[in-house]
């Protein structure tokens, strides 16, 4: 005469604590609970209380799998309007923050500095790979951006070769020198997504 040892609620909370949150749904949860009730011992049926508590969970582990197809489901679509969005950029000119930049001599090198409210000067230096400062521009001290665009002109009246310049912008504001950020104009060229953040990247020149 053979004997079948009963499962136990505890036996089968432990069955269930070993499923991972990726395969465990309302199907095991089920399973897990008709197997108690069908093999539970006469002697020590399941208490009624905690049936109810795990009748809850069925309840839990259902909306949390459904959560998760919503989200997933609106992750796409996101991803989706973030392509389109990025496609009608390709071929416009956007501000991009930058401390150096190209000159390429067929065209100025153009951008925009924030100027900060109370300014009483603001200069945009211009110096090439070797160190050498080739250009000083003087900006407008009215705050907010203000534009500037080099020609490739030099301090001594030359004209500068195209290649790799760095750009720094001072502002004096009440007697002390602070540094502003830059913003260089460029051209989108494409664009990209990453595969795992969803960051939307302008390709430019």
């Amino acid at each position: 005469m053979s004997s079948t040892n009963p499962i136990t609620p505890g036996a089968a909370a432990s069955a269930a604590a070993r499923k991972t949150a990726s395969t465990l749904g309302i199907s095991d949860f089920l399973t897990l609970m008709t197997t108690q009730l069908k093999n539970q011992d006469p002697f020590k049926p399941l208490d009624g209380t905690e049936m109810v508590a795990q009748l809850a969970q069925f309840g839990t582990v259902s909306g949390v799998q459904q959560m998760n197809t919503t989200l997933a489901a609106l992750s796409t679509s996101l991803r989706s309007s973030q392509a389109l969005s990025g496609a009608s950029m390709v071929g416009h000119e956007v501000l991009a923050p930058a401390t150096a930049a190209n000159f390429y001599g067929q065209q100025p090198l153009a951008g925009a500095v924030q100027v900060p409210t109370g300014a009483s000067s603001v200069t945009m230096t211009l110096t090439d790979d070797s160190g050498q400062v080739v250009r000083h521009l003087t900006l407008a001290t009215a705050s907010g951006q203000q534009a500037f665009s080099w020609d490739g002109a030099t301090d001594t009246g030359g004209q500068a070769s195209p290649g790799h310049y760095k750009l720094e912008a001072i502002a004096n504001v009440g007697g002390a020198n602070t540094a502003l950020p830059v913003a260089v104009a460029a051209r989108v060229g494409s664009v990209s997504i990453d595969p795992a953040g969803a960051t939307l990247t302008l390709n430019t020149a």
